[in-house]
């Protein structure tokens, strides 16, 4: 066992969420735990891999909803840079689309944020022994829902396409030709069954897919 992580030797934490009340509260609660220290907060994704290098968290608690990168893409980034921090996803939204993004970026747990903090603190403690914690109604919804149908460049299309960009305004962005993002637009919309890709954009988030 790694010597940062004997018995008796607090948890060392670091907790990614933008909305300082929720933040604020976490860390309180949290910290009241006698074998948990949370040693770094931040309220933008792209904040996280930098405090994780500086503060070297045994477990890191990101929300998904975050300015600047979001947890999933954060979580991706601390396995290649901080592979010794688990992490744990916290959001308010229980979409089994973020799950299967959440495993695949190397997250060894998903909760949602309404259940008790007593839960919360048992996760941290059970994935630093290696176990993989997932919200129970989660799992089970992401089993019946099936794997992400939109391919990488599906999504890229339609994320860059979220502000109302034109095809010309997406084309430019990707580099791609405008033949091709409208090829792209039209698979994602027949894939999420919508008429357009406003409506696909949203059902694509609304399922967690993006």
């Amino acid at each position: 066992m790694p010597p940062d992580r004997r018995p008796g030797k607090h948890i060392r934490v670091l907790l990614a969420e933008d909305q300082g009340m929720m933040r604020g509260a976490l860390a309180l609660l949290l910290g009241m735990e006698p074998d948990i220290e949370v040693v770094a907060q931040v309220a933008a994704g792209d904040a996280i891999v930098d405090a994780a290098q500086t503060h070297r968290p045994d477990v890191a608690l990101l929300d998904i909803e975050l300015p600047g990168l979001s947890g999933l893409d954060a979580a991706a980034e601390l396995r290649e840079q901080v592979p010794d921090c688990r992490v744990l996803i916290l959001t308010t939204f229980a979409r089994p689309g973020y799950l299967r993004r959440a495993m695949e970026a190397g997250a060894a747990g998903f909760l949602v944020k309404d259940g008790p903090v007593e839960e919360l603190a048992v996760a941290v403690r059970r994935v630093l022994t290696g176990e993989t914690v997932i919200d129970p109604a989660l799992a089970a919804a992401a089993l019946s829902a099936g794997p992400n149908p939109l391919t990488a460049r599906e999504r890229d299309v339609l994320n860059a396409s979220s502000d109302g960009a034109t095809i010309a305004d997406v084309s430019a962005r990707l580099h791609l030709s405008e033949s091709t993002v409208r090829n792209y637009l039209s698979s994602a919309i027949g894939k999420t069954g919508t008429r357009n890709r406003t409506e696909a954009l949203r059902e694509a988030r609304q399922q967690g897919w993006l």
